[in-house]
């Protein structure tokens, strides 16, 4: 493969009520919302978009959520767990916070000089904090209850679960330009360029588990970078060369993304850097409005009406701000 991807673009994920999904990643998790619109594909749904100030490609998790959606199963074929990159001295700074939000945690693990803390966001959803003591220099969003000493970086890897890692690892090198970084066990790490946090993801193989079931409480898809829709055109030929079913083009608005399967059976994108979020409201705004593509907007006043009312920061909520 000619291009190679510099790490993590974002994380979509199915959710269940939306209200209850903005309250847990705004406030328990103190990530920004950056972009409130709805999934071009079902209008009737939100797409919410959590990250840093910004919205920098590789600090993003995405939600779709429907209110009545039914639990989903993890399984092989699935992103099983996302992790996020924080401070190394804030990981007990972390489960205090999370135990006061009555949220339930694993116990602290050491792995890989990493110390990792584990759990589940309201439906279900398997997340991670990830502590490496290279440190993560990008900047976070700083609110009340998260301040900017112990607040989340940005991604710091996920996890793939597969029966088989071959084919699977052929992809991550082959396919997305990723380096093989080590295993431990039943654990294969791959990274983008020198690696760190961002640029990670572990292909976790277990021949015998059941397949997951996409639905509340999983993944839908993980995105890789591209640093423009040049690189991706070029990018799209090589993966159809190589036999890869591969869809066209899509505009996403504040980015362009194609999407395909790796191997084993989880749904990847390519997305690019460019625009970005302020594309269609000011920065300091970001997240606060319903925003739509201009092919939508013909139908706001009815899609305005399918959607459920959702308390969004305002200046009154200064802890959301």
């Amino acid at each position: 493969m000619s291009i190679k991807t510099s790490g993590l673009h974002h994380v979509t994920a199915i959710g269940g009520d939306p209200q209850r999904n903005a309250d847990f990643y705004l406030r328990t998790l103190g990530l920004r919302l950056v972009k409130t619109t709805v999934n071009f594909d079902d209008p009737g749904t939100y797409h919410l978009y959590y990250g840093d100030s910004s919205g920098k490609p590789g600090s993003l998790m995405t939600f779709f959520p429907w209110p009545d959606a039914p639990s989903g199963r993890r399984g092989t074929g699935q992103a099983t767990t996302t992790s996020f990159s924080v401070p190394e001295a804030s990981i007990g700074w972390w489960k205090r916070h999370l135990a006061a939000s009555g949220v339930e945690t694993g116990e602290i693990r050491n792995a890989d000089d990493e110390d990792t803390l584990t759990f589940r966001d309201p439906d279900g959803l398997q997340l991670a904090l990830v502590a490496h003591p290279q440190g993560d220099p990008r900047d976070p969003w700083d609110t009340q209850l998260v301040p900017a000493e112990h607040a989340i970086r940005g991604l710091h890897s996920v996890t793939l679960s597969v029966n088989k890692e071959d084919a699977t690892a052929g992809m991550l090198t082959d396919g997305l330009g990723l380096g093989f970084a080590h295993q431990e066990s039943n654990r294969l790490r791959f990274a983008a360029g020198d690696g760190g946090p961002g640029a990670l993801v572990d292909v976790l193989v277990t021949p015998d588990a059941p397949r997951g079931l996409v639905a509340a409480g999983t993944v839908h898809h993980v995105a890789w970078r591209a640093p423009d829709e040049e690189t991706q055109k070029t990018w799209r030929e090589e993966l159809v060369d190589k036999g890869v079913h591969v869809t066209s083009i899509l505009d996403r608005q504040y980015f362009r993304s194609i999407y395909f399967r790796e191997p084993g059976g989880t749904l990847l994108e390519v997305a690019t850097d460019e625009p970005g979020f302020a594309v269609d409201e000011p920065l300091l705004e970001l997240g606060r409005a319903l925003k739509l593509p201009p092919w939508l907007e013909p139908r706001r006043e009815e899609i305005e009406h399918m959607l459920p009312k959702l308390n969004l920061p305002t200046e009154n909520n200064p802890e959301l701000s």
